[in-house]
């Protein structure tokens, strides 16, 4: 260990932008063995691990980089694994420029970050193709029975721990494939889907059940599924897109950017989906602009050029500093020729029968706002038109009125909509319903929906172990008496 003095950082191999714009393919090369000893073998093993620190996982960083570095490969897996149930597709998407790698002591220093994101992605990798991935054998099969509402990483990961404790597990999902924006939202050059597909097809065959094309409130009702269980788990996610509240002429080709991402996965996986075939979903040939500055809208630039665009433009408020998606992605999208308009704003649509054109204007970023960031003003002046063929609108996501979904008004909300919780227990304004995930912390990354679920599990097999024992007592009192 401690080699950073001596070996420089090496990510692995990237594909020139000019090849990987032409495929879905992820983008990185794998390491090879000796290189990922080699740049495992970099870290200082420091006494205070901020990487850890700033990981929600808190995942065993300097652990399994130095077991990595020594060739015993099995146990990195297997303290990787520990604390993260997914960790070669955080690997893969987690921003680590933000997260782990932006928080090394080494980087601070001037040597250059340990390529932690490359590493966990190999180890867990190597796992599988070696076979250490196993699938889950509970000690003790319990006959309580839990029922999970949404197969995103939140839903998952509570499923594969409540799993682990012998519970028998139904996730209800209203997509036709497990995953949730893991299969669906995020694209195949970030994670392929056959890495998704290993998780669940595992979990499968570990005994948990899955219950697709359910859609809650239509094919089966929250109050069935809380009578089947004796716990129930919501995690479905946040999928309502906002708006910019421009498209007052419902103009056919201005497309929430979900829907976008949706029906390109779905093309990827063999599925038909008319409004790709017939062109409203799909860029090729068309002038394209992406609304919106987030990980999402970088997705929406990149399947574009893929797709065959134009020409791709994404216009975002503010600075490229201040842009909320990681940077790594943004220099990707810049890699592959997207057009970034910074401090720019539209503020009208318009067209005949279709959106013809966004007229924008340029921002200066002015005093902070209440969330401490500058506040983006419009300069005087500076209107432009552009053309537009294609315009996708990538400005965040927010919760779908459950309790109206679910025909469940004593399900509790926030006033943004998310699901309100007991946060020392999880559970919501009913007893034996938990929430985790999105729905509960708003739109957020993958590893925080891993992080709720894990703790979601560990509460819900509180609750099922204390009703259990009272439910014993109670009895055991009826026969003495």
């Amino acid at each position: 260990m401690l080699k950073f003095t001596k070996i420089n950082k090496e990510n692995p191999n990237k594909i020139s932008a000019k090849e990987r714009v032409k495929s879905f393919d992820e983008i990185y090369s794998k390491y090879a063995s000796l290189k990922a000893e080699e740049q495992a073998s970099r870290c200082s093993q420091c006494g205070v691990p901020f990487c850890q620190v700033h990981c929600p996982l808190h995942n065993n960083i300097p652990d399994w980089l130095k077991l990595t570095a020594e060739d015993r490969m099995q146990e990195a897996f297997e303290i990787s694994s520990s604390t993260n149930n997914m960790p070669e597709i955080c690997g893969r998407i987690c921003p680590q420029d933000r997260l782990c790698e932006g928080n090394c002591v080494i980087e601070q220093s001037g040597h250059g970050t340990v390529t932690i994101g490359s590493i966990e992605k190999y180890i867990t990798d190597k796992a599988w193709e070696e076979g250490w991935v196993k699938n889950i054998e509970p000690v003790e099969e319990r006959n309580q029975s839990v029922g999970i509402i949404g197969s995103g990483p939140a839903g998952l990961a509570a499923a594969e721990e409540l799993r682990k404790k012998g519970f028998q597990v139904t996730i209800y999902d209203r997509y036709d494939r497990p995953g949730g924006l893991l299969i669906y939202g995020i694209p195949n050059f970030k994670l392929e889907k056959d890495i998704v597909i290993r998780r669940t097809n595992r979990l499968k065959e570990s005994g948990i059940k899955f219950e697709l094309n359910c859609d809650i409130g239509k094919d089966i009702t929250f109050e069935d599924i809380k009578t089947k269980h004796d716990a129930v788990l919501i995690a479905t996610g946040v999928y309502k897109f906002r708006e910019i509240n421009l498209n007052t002429s419902n103009f056919n080709n201005v497309v929430p950017a979900l829907d976008f991402l949706i029906a390109s996965n779905k093309t990827g996986l063999k599925d038909k989906v008319e409004d790709f075939t017939n062109g409203r979903l799909n860029a090729n040939g068309k002038n394209v602009v992406v609304i919106g500055g987030g990980d999402t809208a970088m997705d929406c630039v990149r399947t574009a050029v893929r797709q065959g665009a134009k020409s791709v433009k994404c216009l975002y408020r503010r600075d490229k500093t201040n842009m909320p998606g990681s940077q790594r992605e943004v220099q990707n999208a810049i890699e592959e020729g997207v057009d970034f308009q910074w401090l720019t704003l539209p503020t009208e649509y318009s067209g005949n029968g279709s959106l013809k054109n966004v007229r924008t204007v340029l921002m200066q970023l002015g005093e902070p706002d209440e969330s401490g960031r500058r506040k983006p003003e419009p300069k005087e002046g500076t209107e432009k038109d552009l053309d537009v063929d294609l315009a996708i609108e990538a400005l965040g996501f927010e919760p779908e009125d459950l309790p109206k979904l679910f025909d469940h008004n004593n399900l509790t909300v926030t006033r943004w909509g998310t699901l309100k919780i007991n946060y020392k227990n999880m559970m919501t304004s009913i007893d034996g319903v938990f929430a985790a995930g999105d729905i509960v912390r708003g739109a957020s990354l993958v590893v925080w929906g891993i992080k709720d679920g894990r703790d979601a599990a560990k509460n819900i097999n509180e609750y099922l172990e204390n009703n259990y024992a009272d439910k014993n007592n109670i009895n055991k009192k009826a026969v003495n008496v």
